[in-house]
């Protein structure tokens, strides 16, 4: 009988070291799998919204709107030094770029011309055009105006229209697109104000520009652009252009010619010298740095230009 029960007794603690044994052998196969299935919930719940922006304008409207944002990534696809996207070609990473996105704001108006090419690409894409309802400028063709931005009341109705777009279409996110926008429209509101104060009592209106990027700006400050000099950019004015433009200045007594920034000034410089008027600089907030403030920063320098120039200050 005592054989008996130390044979018993030695089944019992050879089990239990065996269960033991298993227990740590499967422990961390049962703590690894659900490590790995919380990185991997974690991973889906941390993946970002990414709106991308097809150039510099829709990208500053879209960083206040979304910037703050902790899950939405915002991708501007050209390079911040792009310009005005004149005959642009779409490029293979711009074409990645789209790929990741689940949004794509654009101007419109004919801004983008390579539309077609997306639509193509990604036909699944939400488009989101900040030109909408705005009614558009058209040149003696008849061809249409897409600078819109360049006016802060229509600057202003472009932000409205895309965080109203972007609500819609994301409604995770709808809340806070509202907010951001509002606080910037505050912004905008205020520097339309200062503008308006600082160049409506200005006795000369007539200026010359660059290409067609200001007459929505124009008609805003009710300036009169008596001449374009390129209407394209890179699209140098014949000798018989030059000198009408001459003759113009001459006549009438315009006092500045405005280049802008992002672009050759050689034209703009030939006129100049040969009239003896002010060559200055007008920015259509086309490009510059990573920075939510940047296109007041860029009217507020407009406007002390014009002050000075057309006001004598």
């Amino acid at each position: 009988m005592r054989f008996k029960s130390n044979k018993r007794k030695s089944y019992f603690f050879t089990g239990m070291i065996l269960s033991t044994l298993l227990l740590v052998f499967l422990a961390p196969m049962f703590i690894g799998g659900c490590s790995n299935n919380k990185a991997t919930n974690n991973t889906l719940q941390q993946e970002p919204t990414i709106i991308v922006t097809s150039f510099y304008p829709m990208y500053i409207m879209t960083k206040n709107i979304a910037g703050n944002i902790p899950d939405v990534q915002i991708i501007n696809m050209t390079k911040p030094t792009t310009g005005c996207l004149h005959d642009y070609q779409l490029t293979t990473e711009d074409l990645k770029n789209l790929e990741k996105a689940k949004f794509f704001v654009v101007n419109g108006a004919g801004m983008e011309s390579f539309m077609d090419k997306v639509t193509t690409q990604r036909p699944d894409l939400k488009v989101i055009t900040a030109s909408n309802g705005i009614a558009l400028l058209k040149d003696e063709d008849g061809e249409e105006n897409p600078h819109v931005w360049v006016s802060v009341s229509l600057a202003i109705r472009q932000v409205q229209s895309i965080s109203e777009q972007l609500a819609a279409a994301d409604p995770a996110h709808a809340q806070a697109y509202q907010t951001n926008a509002t606080v910037y429209v505050k912004k905008l509101e205020d520097l339309k104000s200062r503008m308006h104060q600082g160049l409506d009592g200005l006795k000369q209106k007539d200026i010359i520009t660059f290409h067609e990027a200001f007459p929505y700006f124009a008609q805003e400050f009710n300036l009169n652009i008596a001449a374009i000099i390129e209407r394209e950019p890179g699209s140098e004015p014949s000798a018989g252009e030059l000198a009408e433009t001459i003759a113009l200045i001459r006549k009438t007594g315009i006092k500045a010619v405005f280049a802008e920034p992002q672009y050759s000034d050689k034209a703009a410089q030939a006129i100049a010298n040969e009239t003896g008027v002010q060559l200055s600089y007008l920015d259509p907030a086309v490009s510059g740095p990573d920075d939510p403030n940047a296109y007041i920063s860029v009217m507020e320098q407009n406007l002390a230009i014009l002050e000075k120039i057309l006001g004598g200050k």
